[in-house]
């Protein structure tokens, strides 16, 4: 790093990295949520902004309701490139675990976008479903494939495709102390020919002219510069120009062979961490001649849970597997269609429903949607160590009055989740893998976004 920013700059990055990192949060606008008070902004952001310390957001009822995501800063910077890629209508965010810049190109998305947040490792796919459920837009579909499954299976079908590659983690150093210690130059290396694997299997699935938005947390020109000059090269894309205000202090190409418009974030210049992005062009004509499968036709929603969702102006679909039910908005149900034709779905549109024999359960997704049709349920609001022994999954007791039956509890007015009444206590049907497991006892009602209206 001397070497590519000289002494003076070295040092004041060296002295950067021994600071506390910054926090950072986005509010759920789709939920009519907001910044309350006069929290710093994250200049680059239209959502984002800064906290002055980091609360116990475990405890705090609205992290769980999908009200805000804590995010980093730098990376917020994806709002940017999605500007200049216009009113894409299929989005692909290939290494898209845990969530964060899903959540945000999803807010950056027109409504009639779809947005496919894939992450090919299990495990990760599972937090990454959650997290997209929790931010509550129907127009999302969660993937658990390989880079080559969409490149194989379908051929210039995604007008954007993010690329946030598994790096070397250098930019990571202050936060995350696995990084520092697994950190070598031959990790480096190992690292800047994955992102080339990854990067030309999907490739095939950008259409001719599509936007391919690539980033990493790391430092070094291997993974950055240098990987997007073979992209260029190889796969025949051009660099595209995003437009950054001077007071951001973003930093250009530190490579001395590539002059076109990279982006990277400095901790000693910018307030966040090591950042690095490049928005490319395609220019290669889209392949002929892959593997395409039949869409998978999907057939109204009906009652009882169609009365549970808000109406579209298309209607809604449905999708199930197994014993569990999604519901597809109409707009984009011919997409999700070919999608679910040819791709591992862990899920798509609003997690609806179990099916229990003749009956629907519903499920914690359709308590967190947008879409939601709360007076489809009966409501009851919990208090403060209610909403914490909820999402505990505890056993609850409610009002006497409470109908029988499936209730949705309620949070500062807003939808927390399902119970199923039966008398004498509640079944709670908080999701099991969603809760909270930490031993401490006390709700942290934090302050920093309150809802609109």
């Amino acid at each position: 790093m001397e070497l590519l920013l000289g002494r003076e700059a070295f040092l004041r990055l060296a002295e950067a990295l021994d600071e506390p990192a910054r926090v950072a949060f986005r509010p759920n606008d789709g939920k009519g949520f907001r910044v309350a008070g006069t929290l710093a902004a994250v200049p680059w952001s239209s959502y984002g902004h800064y906290l002055n310390e980091r609360p116990a957001f475990t405890f705090d009822p609205l992290f769980h309701q999908g009200a805000y995501y804590v995010q980093e800063p730098s990376s917020m910077f994806v709002e940017q490139a999605l500007r200049v890629c216009g009113s894409p209508r299929k989005v692909l965010d290939l290494c898209a675990a845990p969530g964060g810049k899903s959540t945000l190109i999803r807010s950056c998305l027109p409504p009639e976008s779809l947005l496919v947040s894939n992450e090919p490792v299990k495990l990760r796919a599972q937090v990454l479903v959650e997290n997209m459920q929790k931010w509550g837009h129907p127009a999302t579909v969660v993937t658990n494939n390989y880079p080559a499954d969409f490149g194989g299976a379908l051929p210039g079908y995604f007008d954007v495709i993010a690329v946030d590659a598994p790096c070397s983690g250098e930019g990571m150093f202050r936060k995350d102390n696995p990084a520092l210690e697994e950190w070598s130059t031959d990790n480096v290396m190992a690292c800047a020919s994955r992102q080339r694997t990854i990067v030309k299997d999907v490739w095939p699935a950008l259409a001719e002219g599509g936007y391919l938005i690539y980033s990493t947390c790391t430092y070094n020109t291997e993974e950055n510069e240098r990987n997007v000059m073979w992209m260029c090269r190889e796969l025949g894309a051009e660099l595209v120009e995003i437009p950054v205000d001077a007071a951001w202090s973003i930093t250009g190409s530190l490579c001395d062979e590539l002059s076109g418009p990279v982006y990277r974030f400095l901790p000693h210049l910018t307030e966040g961490e090591g950042f690095f992005l490049a928005l490319l062009r395609k220019t290669a004509p889209a392949l002929q001649g892959q593997r395409r499968t039949k869409p998978v036709v999907l057939p109204k929603l009906k009652e009882p849970a169609l009365q549970w969702l808000a109406p579209r102006p298309e209607g809604w679909r449905m999708w199930q597997s197994g014993d569990q039910q999604w519901a597809i908005d109409g707009w984009h149900a011919a997409s999700v269609g070919q999608l679910l034709s040819a791709l591992k779905v862990l899920s798509a549109g609003v997690d609806l429903a179990t099916v229990k024999g003749r009956k629907l359960q519903p499920l914690q997704g359709l308590a967190l949607s947008h879409c939601c049709c709360t007076d489809a349920f009966p409501r009851v609001a919990v208090e403060g160590e209610e909403a914490l022994a909820y999402l505990r999954r505890q056993s609850l007791t409610l009002p006497p009055s409470t109908p029988r039956g499936y209730v949705l509890l309620t949070w500062q007015g807003q939808p927390l989740g399902f119970v199923n009444n039966l008398g004498a206590h509640a079944n709670n049907l908080y999701p099991q893998n969603w809760k909270i497991r930490s031993g401490y006892t006390t709700v942290i009602d934090n302050k920093f976004v309150e809802r609109i209206g």
